[in-house]
């Protein structure tokens, strides 16, 4: 993390601050975050508004001690953009210690030297509660209340203190709240959204039609759209992965019996997304070559076996939530996790262990209906699996004889210079063989 976009101020200059106390939110590469104050005091002074980015380390807001020290912050702040054409760091050097203490503890910044001291301040826990005193919302939700026309006092926020997300707010309209694209099953399935497409407004009061996949809008011809936070990080991910060697192998799986398998276990709320997550694990702690990284120092290789899962997000780009130690974790557990994964994705409440973790990427884009196709490898690991839609095939067995059986295609994508050819063919052999012939092991 380079930068942090400021989503909200949920206070205002002159308010009052307690320590631990959630102050703004900050929207990093892949999730939005409470940032809270390491101390008692009054907030003073905001230096970069809503809806600006700013480095890592940049000074935002100000925070005093004493009510009676506002003014004078205040004052200074003033004058400085006066006689400055610099921005808020001159404000930040010309502001007098006694007013403003200097200490890395008084100030309030998106993300400290690094991004693991920002989610220390961040909010870590997200309970349901119920709004009192100041309504907090994020700023879709308060949208999206107004348009219907709904009391923000009424609804019970999900999210970190009680803010109100998104969801919260077509929960007490009785809406559905959409999800992630994730790929539950093999075989292609509607996608409400592509069918009927909606209107939007411009600027002139004029309709314009806004495509959309999943939940996630375009422009309109002729307009450009800007990049968002997370689809920026998503394209330096993939310019970072021009530079590293890939070789790319295949494989058909029969799935006759692991359908069979998913239709017995998926009452229990098991998915098919668990099911090859699970299948992906066992086959991975056999092959700790196909788990390993490329690093400065050589082949490293992780004590645990993380699986992502590539997922779409509404708004556009994607994100890996991971599934920690897949290859040990039972079947109907990691179904739960990865429920309460998309959940929390859904709303960008992933913690960054939550979705950079991984040691080894899955992306299904079985659901779409596609027999094939390659994945891009993620920044930081050797090997991503692409796995294709489940379809009947015309099969020739050893005795020549022809039978149909429903087959998926799988492509895998390496990092040559810690696996070889000869790796990954052995990797995907053992995955079919699992998947083929016992996918009841899987259900451990």
């Amino acid at each position: 993390m380079t930068e942090g976009k400021i989503v909200e101020w949920l206070k205002q200059p002159g308010d009052k601050v307690g320590r631990g106390e959630s102050v703004l939110v900050v929207e990093s590469d892949k999730a939005d975050m409470d940032v809270e104050s390491f101390q008692d005091g009054y907030l003073a002074a905001v230096l970069m508004p809503s809806g600006s980015s700013a480095p890592v380390g940049e000074t935002i807001g100000l925070i005093v001690e004493t009510k009676e020290e506002i003014a004078a912050v205040q004052s200074k702040v003033v004058q400085s953009k006066a006689v400055s054409s610099k921005s808020e760091e001159s404000v930040s050097t010309q502001t007098p210690k006694a007013s403003i203490p200097v200490e890395a503890k008084d100030q309030l910044t998106p993300a400290s030297a690094s991004s693991e001291e920002m989610v220390a301040s961040a909010s870590q826990h997200s309970s349901e509660i119920v709004n009192t005193g100041r309504i907090i919302a994020s700023p879709k939700a308060k949208n999206l209340a107004l348009k219907m026309g709904l009391d923000l006092a009424t609804v019970r926020g999900t999210g970190p203190h009680g803010r109100i997300q998104v969801e919260d707010v077509n929960r007490v309209k009785g809406l559905p709240n959409t999800v992630p694209w994730v790929a539950e099953s093999n075989a292609p399935s509607s996608l409400p959204g592509l069918e009927i497409p909606s209107q939007k407004t411009s600027l002139d009061g004029s309709k314009k039609p806004v495509q959309k996949t999943g939940g996630q809008s375009f422009g309109s011809p002729g307009e450009t759209v800007a990049f968002n936070t997370l689809q920026q990080a998503v394209n330096r991910n993939m310019e970072a992965s021009l530079s590293v060697p890939c070789f790319r192998v295949g494989y058909k799986i029969a799935t006759d019996k692991l359908d069979v398998f998913y239709k017995q276990v998926k009452p229990n709320g098991v998915t098919m997304t668990a099911l090859l997550v699970k299948a992906v694990a066992l086959t991975l702690a056999r092959h700790p070559q196909v788990n390993a990284a490329c690093s400065e120092g050589g082949m490293s290789y992780p004590k645990q076996v993380n699986v992502a899962v590539a997922v779409a997000m509404e708004d556009g780009g994607l994100i890996t939530p991971v599934l920690q130690n897949a290859d040990s974790t039972n079947l109907f557990e990691l179904s739960k996790q990865w429920t309460d994964l998309v959940k929390r994705s859904r709303s960008k409440q992933l913690q960054p262990i939550e979705y950079n973790s991984g040691t080894f990427t899955l992306s299904n884009l079985g659901m779409f209906g596609v027999d094939r196709f390659d994945a891009i490898l993620p920044p930081g690991t050797g090997a991503i699996l692409a796995v294709a839609a489940s379809q009947p095939n015309v099969v020739a067995s050893k005795d020549g004889s022809i039978s149909i059986k429903r087959q998926m295609q799988v492509n895998l994508t390496a990092d040559h210079r810690i696996i070889y050819g000869a790796d990954g063919a052995a990797f995907l052999k053992d995955l079919a063989h699992l998947i083929e012939n016992n996918p009841e092991q899987l259900s451990s």
